[in-house]
């Protein structure tokens, strides 16, 4: 049986030319905003080739099991996760795009995007476990000596990232970075949301068999300056967003079985490439295998097959 195809870019007639995010393309409709979660994967801040097919679906599909979790700990901003859902009049207008766009797409609220990725670590990774290395902190934090690289920390911690440019490289900050720039009542409100929202996520993850090494959040505000609210944004929760790995082969000190991008990561580190030029293409195995890992993640996280 041959593989999907995957769905890299999408031009809708009679919408506005969309935003292209390394993953989506987002439509402005004036009110709301129409988000495509296509096929395209990135890493090391480029935009690999060729795609994995149903990635998109995946990650749209867990984001929608996810915002309906976690509603209570903070609103989030999707009206409609569903083609069926649509107002009729869009789905009229997405016309005969409709069925290609579903099981992908979001009709979103439009809210003014944080500044910065609020990060929660409950184990030592990526960025974090380099910065530890070099100075036993991560993002300001003093954290225990000793620590392997997925070694679990003594509690989870809020390690915020500034929000790079195209091209450029998310950056750990601390929290007192982010105070001065948002207030203190903001960034307390940030810091206590995002730890509550990976402790839930964590536990839920725990029963599928998953450790939540760490994830990052976007929130954003609505309403006027004077009286503020905020939502929870973008994805939730998914292998392009967080580190999951299976707990039965986690041991601190070595890199644990997962189920997101570090696959790719490994792969790309492992051909050679110096992260700056032109990434190489990935072979059909990697993509085969990261689609698996995808889906093997939704199915362990929601106890379902995702509709693809």
């Amino acid at each position: 049986m041959a593989a999907p195809a995957a769905l890299l870019r999408t031009d809708l007639p009679g919408l506005p030319a969309p935003f292209r995010g390394k993953v989506r393309d987002v439509y402005d409709l004036g009110g709301e905003l129409l988000i495509v979660s296509t096929d395209r994967i990135s890493a090391y801040d480029h935009v690999l080739s060729p795609g994995i097919p149903d990635k998109g679906k995946v990650l749209h599909q867990l984001s929608a099991f996810w915002f309906e979790r976690l509603e209570e700990v903070v609103p989030n901003h999707l009206l409609a996760a569903r083609m069926e859902d649509f107002p009729a009049g869009l789905r009229a207008r997405l016309g005969a795009e409709a069925e290609r766009l579903a099981g992908r797409t979001a009709l979103v609220s439009k809210a003014r995007v944080v500044p910065f990725e609020c990060v929660a670590r409950g184990y030592l990774a990526g960025s974090g476990f380099r910065e530890y290395r070099e100075s036993g902190e991560v993002c300001g934090l003093p954290l225990p000596a000793g620590l392997l690289r997925a070694s679990e920390l003594p509690e989870p911690i809020f390690t915020p990232a500034t929000k790079a440019e195209a091209g450029e490289h998310d950056e750990n900050v601390t929290f007192e970075t982010v105070e001065s720039s948002l207030g203190s009542e903001l960034a307390g409100r940030l810091r206590e949301i995002t730890l509550e929202l990976y402790r839930r996520g964590a536990e839920h993850a725990a029963a599928g068999g998953l450790i939540l090494a760490d994830t990052k959040f976007e929130l954003g505000l609505v309403g006027d300056a004077g009286q503020s609210d905020l939502l929870l944004v973008d994805e939730v929760l998914t292998p392009d967003s967080s580190r999951y790995w299976a707990v039965e082969h986690w041991h601190p000190g070595e890199e644990p079985a997962s189920f997101d991008k570090q696959y790719v990561r490994n792969w790309l580190d492992a051909s050679g490439w110096n992260h700056d030029s032109e990434p190489p293409e990935l072979p059909e195995e990697v993509v085969a295998g990261t689609r698996e890992r995808y889906v093997e993640a939704f199915r362990r996280l929601t106890g379902r097959e995702p509709e693809l």
